[in-house]
């Protein structure tokens, strides 16, 4: 089993290959192991997903929660993980500062943080305030013998704020705070993702949305990285619908064309 350091150092140089980095968010250890097995060099987990195994809405999750989550998922699979930790469940730099530590600690190669509050409206922090908060993150994440990964968040794009420029500013903002990955999610349009790949000198994060980019044109504008967010997650919800949908309104079981699929990905991968 690689170290964390080793974990952390190898996750961070998958980001500048000739292709983008493809990192797939499983929300549990079972879905973390299926992944690995199919190649996929690093993971990440979904804040959503796993607050669905939960029976609950994104943003319903505990610091202590979602940082046991990460764990967890690191402590399942050999690949470097990465764990989406909202806004590190603080809003002031010292409670950040915290959080992030109590992350490091961990066997996680890499987490986020993000710039929207949490709270109602869709509130995105002061960018001043915004940047000592990565800063206080980026700070605990590479104290260590690793080199934990950080992630800055720019939410702009998914709370109805479509400002590229503030965008922009904002990414800038956390690298210069010492962010070593940049993740505006919402954004993609191909001439916005060339304008902000363009703007900073760290790897870029895409979120693979319906109608976005292809791998191949994201490789091209110079993309570093895309992940799926609640994706899987949702399309294994969708078929457990639609096979509890069949069941109750037909009566048949063609459901278990799908479940047999699953079945041979999944077995190999367990131990």
């Amino acid at each position: 089993m690689p170290t964390q350091a080793e974990k952390a150092d190898l996750f961070l140089s998958l980001h500048t290959g000739a292709r983008p980095l493809l990192m797939p968010n499983p929300w549990d250890a079972g879905t973390a192991k299926v992944l690995a097995s199919l190649g996929f060099d690093a993971l990440a987990t979904t804040s959503a997903g796993f607050a669905a195994t939960l029976g609950r809405h994104d943003g319903k999750v505990t610091c202590d929660e979602a940082i046991a989550h990460g764990a967890a998922i690191a402590d399942a699979v050999d690949v470097p993980v990465s764990a989406d930790l909202e806004n590190l469940f603080a809003h002031a730099p010292a409670d950040v500062h915290a959080n992030a530590a109590m992350a490091a600690a961990t066997g996680l190669a890499g987490f986020s943080v993000e710039d929207f509050t949490g709270d109602m409206g869709n509130a995105i922090y002061d960018l001043g305030l915004a940047r000592e908060r990565v800063a206080a993150a980026a700070e605990a994440a590479h104290a260590g013998e690793a080199h934990v990964v950080l992630t800055g968040r720019c939410e702009n794009h998914i709370r109805g704020i479509t400002d590229l420029a503030d965008t922009i500013t904002r990414l800038q903002a956390y690298q210069e705070a010492g962010a070593d990955v940049l993740y505006a999610p919402g954004v993609s349009g191909i001439d916005d993702i060339r304008s902000i790949v363009a703007s900073v000198d760290r790897p870029i994060n895409v979120l693979a949305l319906p109608g976005a980019p292809t791998v191949d044109e994201l490789a091209a504008a110079g993309v570093g990285r895309v992940s799926v967010g609640s994706a899987f997650a949702l399309v294994a919800m969708g078929a457990l619908v639609d096979a509890a949908t069949e069941l109750r309104e037909k009566g048949t079981y063609d459901f278990w064309s799908v479940a047999g699929r699953g079945m041979v990905a999944s077995l190999p991968a367990m131990n």
